[in-house]
């Protein structure tokens, strides 16, 4: 392959984001000279970068290449596969593709960043080919926790991809209907070269289960706490856990009234698509804390421990829905990695005020939208591809589909990670280049690289704290601490770094002595050596000189 990576005649996969990890999804499709793009997600930081929220994958490969670029096509509208839209699309400068709901939801985004009308949005019917450069793309609707979940099926001059997206089985959906068993089993007869398939739930030995069947567990739960106010907490963009909420509320004779702006975005944007027709009319928090306690049934943003949702602010006791000893809140949404401990914190702050609490391991209030092991293994019968590439996990979920897909039959499976190259076709499958794929983060309204100084470095006084040692005339000393543990110490500690850092700038010799950067750096190795020795922690230090 030439060094500048372009594709010649073959076709090659690049993961710069969603794989070896769960979300920031940024997948390219090379062939014949030209680039696909697959999703254009991001993730949250969980803490990682202090001060940070939002991270997204190092776009950099592909704007270097964006002429040969040819479109955006985006699965669905989950955060970890449209939220990066905003901060990129308009950089590209190609156009993007999504289905209505989908579509509405990047359009929204995109207003509030200010690009109304600055990114070519195009919107695709289910079956409608579309055809960018050597790839022509097809959606194929399939089951997901949210309005719209698609698979893309990439028919190329060098054989055809079926791009799963997320997804699942699902008998009873609620919303959509997905692309039958039948109709799968079509494409597979066809012919599939390359099975791009989600990897999350590959270590489930069972199905992810029927959303239909989250219907009976949720009616259950509230009829069994009549007179109580009960409140669900689930993902926003579920539209059809919503539909089933709805539903619930009608036949218990609760009113429903929904916390958090995400739900109201989603809600509205679902009735302008055509979905939640049938959904009650909801009441506002006034009219909902004056119902008797089992009239209502709330629903509200923050399973996942989001300090700043709706849940969070109940738990805390500072949000106008209230809840008492006895309330119960239903947790009708799978705990992700990483959220324990907030999740762990707003669930504490609930039992301390004797908040009954139900989880999807006490009752069957959630099902994923990820495919178990034999959903995995269904998909591999019908499609029967060549080539296996498992995305959309950790390392470990990818090895365990490769192995899984192998043990079915599948000839071939390339374990990839971000940055990696892979060559579909022809010749035999592998990886046969990497390139850097790093991470970006939004630290304020800045979008900067983060390995850069600036976030390297409060990383660095997050876990260590800083020191400012300011040098004056005649060796005065002056020594300002941030985040070390000595409150008590403090005044000794100070004392001896600052003989530390007098007798560390006497000791330098000749030209040494009269030189800025030789003087600040034995001031601030002498003073770092203080801090681990008194506290157990290397500071950051900044020297400053004055005068001189």
């Amino acid at each position: 392959m030439k060094k500048n990576f372009a594709p010649e005649n073959e076709l090659l996969f690049l993961a710069l984001g969603g794989s070896g990890e769960i979300g920031m999804n940024v997948n390219l499709y090379g062939c014949n000279g030209k680039w696909l793009m697959v999703d254009l997600g991001m993730t949250f930081s969980g803490g990682e970068y202090p001060g940070v929220d939002l991270v997204f994958a190092d776009l950099e490969f592909i704007e270097d290449r964006a002429k040969d670029l040819v479109g955006i096509v985006l699965t669905h509208a989950h955060e970890d596969h449209i939220g990066a839209v905003p901060y990129f699309a308009a950089e590209l400068g190609v156009p993007l593709y999504a289905t209505p709901f989908t579509a509405d939801l990047v359009l929204r985004k995109l207003a509030e960043a200010g690009l109304t009308g600055e990114v070519d949005l195009r919107i695709v019917e289910d079956g409608d080919p579309i055809a960018l450069g050597p790839f022509t793309v097809s959606y194929l609707p399939l089951a997901h926790s949210i309005a719209e979940g698609h698979a893309v099926l990439i028919d190329t001059p060098h054989g055809r991809v079926f791009h799963t997206g997320d997804w699942k089985l699902d008998e009873d959906p609620i919303v959509g209907v997905p692309t039958t068993e039948e109709e799968l089993t079509a494409i597979g007869d066809e012919g599939v070269l390359a099975l791009v398939c989600d990897s999350t739930n590959v270590f489930n030995p069972a199905p992810s289960g029927s959303e239909g069947a989250v219907y009976a567990g949720l009616m259950e739960e509230v009829k069994r706490h009549g007179g109580r106010r009960v409140l669900v907490t689930t993902f926003a963009s579920n539209v059809a856990r919503l539909h089933t909420l709805g539903e619930v509320a009608k036949a218990t004779g609760r009113r429903l009234c929904v916390a958090g702006r995400s739900l109201d975005r989603i809600i509205e944007v679902a009735q302008d698509n055509g979905y939640l027709e049938d959904l009650p009319e909801l009441v506002d928090f006034d009219t909902a804390m004056g119902l008797p306690r089992g009239e209502v049934l709330f629903i509200a943003t923050g399973g996942q421990g989001e300090p700043r949702a709706a849940l969070a602010r109940i738990a805390e006791g500072n949000h106008p829905i209230e809840l008492a000893a006895g309330d119960v809140v239903l947790f009708s949404s799978r705990q992700i990695p990483g959220n324990e401990l907030a999740i762990g914190r707003v669930q504490n702050q609930l039992a301390e005020r004797g908040i009954v609490m139900v989880t999807d391991r006490q009752s069957e209030i959630h099902v994923s939208g990820h495919p178990g092991r034999p959903e995995l293994e269904a998909l591999y019968d019908w499609l029967r591809p060549e080539i296996l590439l498992p995305v959309h996990g950790e390392m470990r979920h990818m090895q365990e589909q490769a192995r899984l897909g192998l043990a079915c039959g599948i000839p071939s499976a390339v374990v990839q990670k971000n940055g990696d190259i892979v060559r579909l076709a022809p010749g035999e499958p592998g990886t046969i280049a990497q390139v850097r794929a790093g991470r970006l983060v939004l630290d304020g309204d800045i979008i900067a690289p983060s390995d850069g100084e600036g976030v390297v470095m409060r990383r660095r006084i997050a876990a260590e704290g800083a020191m400012v040692v300011v040098l004056g005339q005649g060796l005065s000393v002056e020594v300002e601490t941030f985040g070390l543990p000595l409150e008590e110490d403090m005044d000794d500690f100070l004392a001896e770094a600052k003989t530390d850092i007098r007798d560390a700038i006497g000791k330098l010799r000749g030209r040494a002595r009269n030189d800025r950067e030789d003087v600040s750096e034995a001031a601030r190795l002498a003073a770092r050596r203080a801090a681990r020795r008194w506290s157990g922690k290397s500071p950051q230090v900044k020297v400053v000189i004055v005068g001189g």
